[in-house]
């Protein structure tokens, strides 16, 4: 894949860019939640697209707020590089009306401050979630719908020294 432009040689569709949230709480353990229109006993971490002329970091706050109903947290480590997952194809032609190929998203791994009480999933006037629970890290990938294991795969990878902390 070209870094420059986000394209894949295998396909002409570019990935849309985005972010991704390692929430660890005090124990260690990580946020996960269902998603309200994904079916099945699917978990994920929060993510989201990048805004225009919106640094990482920034976007990465922003999509907990929205998410999560809190930014209250400290920004451990990211991954050195961006990670990439494509969609099924059945699952491109509905998700982003069809103009991507999956996404190139930079993660984070924070750490949660606040009280469980202050996660709110109903913050944002569109949620996205409709139920959260603290999971251990290397449980993660058997968690996530299968065509985003390996990326939950790397992302264990990158902040496994993290969790249990």
């Amino acid at each position: 894949m070209s870094k420059e432009n986000g394209m894949s040689k295998k396909n002409d569709l570019p990935y849309r860019l985005g972010v991704g949230a390692v929430v660890l709480n005090r124990a260690g353990l990580v946020f996960v939640a269902q998603r309200i229109d994904t079916p099945g006993d699917a978990w994920q971490m929060p993510q989201g697209g990048i805004d225009a002329d919106e640094d990482p970091r920034e976007a990465v706050l922003r999509e907990l707020g929205e998410e999560i109903g809190t930014q209250n947290v400290e920004i451990l480590d990211e991954t050195p590089d961006w990670l990439v997952y494509d969609l099924p194809k059945d699952v491109r032609k509905k998700v982003w009306k069809g103009k991507y190929r999956g996404q190139k998203q930079k993660w984070f791994a924070v750490r949660y401050l606040g009280e469980d009480a202050d996660i709110d999933l109903n913050a944002h006037k569109h949620p996205e979630f409709s139920a959260w629970k603290w999971a251990d890290m290397q449980h993660l990938p058997q968690l996530i719908v299968p065509f985003k294991r390996d990326l939950y795969q790397d992302i264990v990878a990158c902040f496994s020294h993290l969790a249990g902390r």
